[in-house]
C-alpha cells in the first residue's frame, strides 16, 4: 500500500507496539495528524464478544461531552401538527409521507441523522431496506424513536453518536476533531468507554475489551491501554 510523506513522518513519533496510556495516546495523535484539515479522530474498540449472537449484542448512544466537532443534518419523521416543532428544534427536514416518498423514489440522503416519533414507524418501518443498511433506520435504544423531538434532536445537534457493533465485532465512533485538543478529546473517549463498559452483555466471557486504537482520518493507529483504570 502507498504511503505518503506525511503518514511516514507521523508513523516515526508511534511505537506501534506499545499500549499508550489515554491522554498519551492522544496527544501523539494531535502530533502525527498532518493534514491541511481539522481531521476527525476516531476510536476503534474490539470486544470479546459474537455479534451473531443476540444476547452479545451491544449497541446504545450517548451525548460526547464536547459533541463531534461536526453539525449534523438531522431528518425528523413526525405528523404534519409536529413539523413546525421539529424545526424549531433544530431538525434540517421534517415532514411524513411526503419524505418516505424522496427518499424511496429520489434516491434522497441528504442527512446524516433519523429520528421519529413512535406513532410514524409504521411509514418509516416501509424504508428498512433502504435505510437500514446505511445504519440510518431509527431505533428506541438509539434515542431516535422518541415522543420527546425537541429533547431527541437537541442531543443530536449536541454531538449525541450511537455506537454498534459491526460484523467483525469492532465498534467505529468519532470522538472529536485534531483541534479539540488532547484533554477534551481524553474525556470523550472516556465517556464512550464508560457507555460501552456499561453495555456488557451479561453472556460475554473472558476479556471484554480486546483492543483500542485511535488515529485521525489521515494518520497512522495508536493503540490505547483502555483496561487501565481512568
Amino acid at each position: 500500500m502507498f504511503r505518503g510523506k506525511n503518514y511516514k513522518e507521523s508513523v516515526k513519533l508511534i511505537d506501534r507496539q506499545n499500549l499508550y496510556d489515554p491522554l498519551e495516546a492522544f496527544d501523539l495523535v494531535i502530533k502525527a495528524s498532518k493534514a491541511k484539515f481539522d481531521e476527525t479522530v476516531e476510536l476503534h474498540v474490539k470486544l470479546g464478544v459474537d455479534s451473531r449472537h443476540a444476547d452479545q449484542q451491544v449497541r446504545g448512544a450517548i451525548v460526547l461531552p464536547h459533541g463531534t466537532g461536526k453539525t449534523r443534518r438531522v431528518l425528523a419523521f413526525c405528523k404534519d401538527e409536529r413539523v413546525q416543532e421539529a424545526l424549531d428544534a433544530g431538525a434540517d427536514y421534517a415532514g411524513g409521507q411526503d419524505l418516505v416518498q424522496k427518499i424511496q423514489n429520489e434516491n434522497w440522503f441528504d442527512f446524516d441523522v433519523v429520528i421519529a416519533t413512535p406513532d410514524m414507524m409504521g411509514i418509516v418501518g416501509r424504508l428498512g431496506k433502504i435505510l437500514g443498511p446505511k445504519g440510518l433506520m431509527p431505533t428506541p435504544k438509539a434515542g431516535t424513536v422518541t415522543p420527546d423531538l425537541a429533547k431527541g434532536i437537541a442531543e443530536i445537534k449536541a454531538g449525541k453518536i450511537e455506537y454498534r457493533l459491526d460484523k467483525t465485532n469492532i465498534i467505529h465512533c468519532p470522538i472529536g476533531k485534531v483541534s479539540f485538543g488532547a484533554q477534551k478529546l481524553y474525556e470523550n473517549y472516556q465517556a464512550l468507554i464508560d457507555a460501552i463498559i456499561k453495555s456488557k452483555p451479561a453472556a460475554t466471557k473472558g476479556q471484554y475489551i480486546r483492543s483500542c486504537v485511535t488515529s485521525s482520518t489521515m494518520g497512522p493507529g495508536i493503540k490505547i491501554n483502555a483496561n487501565k483504570p481512568s
